[in-house]
């Protein structure tokens, strides 16, 4: 469609030159698509050259319009809205437009001029719990923009950084240790993951009543928080993994050893994957070496206590604590240690940071302290930030329990997937392996598309009904758009109607084809547009627009009742392209269409 907008511009052009002896180069015109009401393919604002060309908006659209009707064959009418030139082109410039799509594969990459190494790090769970519905919105938005940016041409390398240190993680084991009487995942019935999050929010519940009596006892409650026997035991434990503790170290790899295999099983059935794994474990050290380097460059600085600190106040930020008084390390040490690993294995010049908006001020101070270090790779650094998922109670909490488990939900939704397909009769001579494998296609596509469809910048409400629904703005509609299309390309196959047949000869367009071809024609520019912002739900709504101009097209056209072959050739043709297009958009959000339904 590129080369039919250059056309539109380049006649554009030269009616202002012709009409009103402007000089408008065509690469200074903004062509958009007319609006669904109004009759035309594209639209001209023509508010902008009111005072170049001294005319009216609706005065510049009638003059223009007039000379193009009488002097560019591509265009066949127009129609004036204010300061609105809606053009209508003509159906062989369509046919030229359908013919260019079919030449090249669905999933030929869009050139952009965008980054070429890029690294997408997402996931980063820790390894006290097992993962939830927040987890979920990160790994559903890391995939799908590791593949958007594939999408573009762009080498893009899909990494996991693991918590599996720090704090938080010997609550877990503190936990275990106290009540866990050395059961197994076996034992309890249980994913390790779930049984390692069972002895996290053991912990919690018993330093809270710990906190709570010392706050009665007339402690203040910052100190109470600081003094809980439970909260020094963890410090205590903390300080001896640091110190290499053979007793603690061995507890640490058999907890987390439970927690990967959990965690694998989960990746494993919502569909996301990763090239690479690191370890905070791995890179902390690494971490603790830069802090070492800038205070030899004095970048960073001590205080009495020991702790290493840098000022960013010349940054708008504020004083960031990078390594605490007893030579334990905190998140930002870590951090620093991962960006340089990551830019040893990939050097990258694009490195994107799936973080929930909670990390904003975070993320700031990691690429500032990476420019106080000098780093080449700082500037590459990219926050994709997204906003948290809340639940109708409020906001989710693991060390309360109230949290929404992504196992189960998973569950959930291809059970009501597998119900409301039952209820409509959709798994006729289908096995039971391929209905299973339907049930959980259906029931993870609604998942993912209700996760997906919502701007990653926009904090989202989950609710449980509507996210197993399947109608409406949903996955299983699009899905089923695509089984649908399927079964008439079967039936065409049958009847021996080929996909690829000459459509030279094709002279008219019924309204619903046409927008249907202009609809697939976008494919490259939403592409485009998604890879620019990081946004999936900009492909989330080009796949449902798609599926709803095609249901259009097949319920006001006939396809196999159409007496003239050429047309029919052309309408199979237009359903096996618009296949392929919601196959591939669907595919960038990480999400399977049936064949079969």
């Amino acid at each position: 469609m590129q080369q039919l907008e250059q056309t539109l511009k380049a006649a554009l052009s030269a009616a202002m030159q012709h009409v009103f002896g402007a000089n408008v180069p065509a690469q200074q015109l903004t062509l958009q698509p007319t609006r669904k009401d109004f009759a035309g393919s594209f639209t001209l604002v023509t508010f902008p050259f009111t005072k170049t060309l001294g005319k009216g908006p609706e005065q510049i659209g009638q003059a223009l319009g007039e000379w193009l009707v009488a002097n560019e064959p591509s265009i066949t009418g127009y129609n004036v809205v204010k300061g609105f030139l809606n053009l209508e082109v003509a159906v062989q410039e369509w046919v030229k437009v359908f013919q260019q799509l079919r030449q090249q594969p669905a999933d030929a990459p869009v050139a952009t001029g965008g980054p070429q190494e890029v690294v997408v790090e997402y996931s980063s769970p820790n390894t006290n719990k097992p993962l939830h519905l927040g987890h979920l919105r990160n790994n559903f938005l890391g995939y799908s923009v590791a593949e958007i940016l594939k999408a573009t041409g762009a080498t893009v390398s899909k990494v996991n950084l693991v918590n599996d240190r720090g704090i938080h993680i010997c609550k877990s084991m503190l936990g275990y240790q106290m009540f866990g009487h050395a059961e197994t995942p076996q034992e309890a019935g249980m994913k390790g993951d779930h049984l390692i999050g069972k002895y996290y929010v053991l912990f919690e519940k018993h330093y809270r009543e710990q906190v709570k009596q010392l706050e009665t006892d007339g402690v203040v409650a910052d100190v109470a928080k600081r003094q809980a026997p439970m909260m020094l035991a963890a410090q205590d434990m903390l300080r001896a993994w640091e110190a290499g503790d053979e007793e603690v170290v061995n507890l640490w790899k058999q907890m987390n050893g439970w927690v990967y295999e959990g965690h694998d099983a989960t990746y494993a059935a919502i569909g996301v994957d990763f090239d690479k794994f690191y370890y905070e474990s791995g890179t902390y050290l690494l971490g603790k070496e830069r802090v070492e380097e800038g205070l030899q460059k004095s970048v960073f600085f001590k205080k009495e206590n020991g702790s290493v600190w840098v000022d960013l106040k010349e940054e708008g930020l504020d004083e960031k604590l990078l390594l605490r008084a007893d030579g334990t390390s905190v998140y930002i040490t870590q951090d620093l240690g991962t960006a340089e690993l990551k830019y040893q294995d990939f050097h990258y010049d694009l490195s994107i940071y799936v973080i929930a908006d909670e990390q904003n001020y975070h993320m700031q101070v990691l690429k500032a302290v990476l420019k106080k270090l000098g780093k080449p790779y700082a500037d590459a650094i990219h926050h994709l930030s997204y906003g948290m998922v809340d639940l109708p109670t409020g906001k989710m909490k693991t060390r309360e329990g109230t949290v929404v488990d992504a196992d189960e939900l998973v569950n959930e939704v291809v059970e009501a997937a597998k119900a409301a397909t039952l209820e409509k009769g959709k798994t006729e001579g289908l096995s039971e392996e391929e209905a299973q494998q339907l049930y959980h296609m259906l029931g993870l596509g609604a998942l993912k598309y209700y996760l997906l469809k919502v701007d990653p910048k926009k904090r989202m409400l989950f609710n449980p009904e509507e996210s197993v629904s399947l109608e409406g703005h949903t996955g299983p509609f699009i899905q089923y758009s695509h089984a649908r299309i399927s079964a008439i390309r079967r039936k065409a196959a049958e009847q021996g109607i080929s996909e690829t047949a000459d459509l030279g000869s094709l002279a008219e367009l019924h309204a619903t084809e046409q927008e249907l071809v202009q609809e697939l024609a976008r494919y490259a520019a939403v592409v485009t547009e998604a890879a620019r912002i990081y946004s999936p739900a900009i492909i989330a709504q080009y796949a449902y627009d798609l599926a709803k101009a095609y249901n259009r097209f097949y319920t006001e056209v006939p396809v196999f009742n159409e007496s003239d072959e050429t047309k029919k050739a052309f309408r199979v043709a237009l359903s096996a392209q618009t296949a392929g297009a919601i196959k591939t958009s669907m595919g960038l959000l990480g999400i399977q269409v049936p064949e079969r339904m």
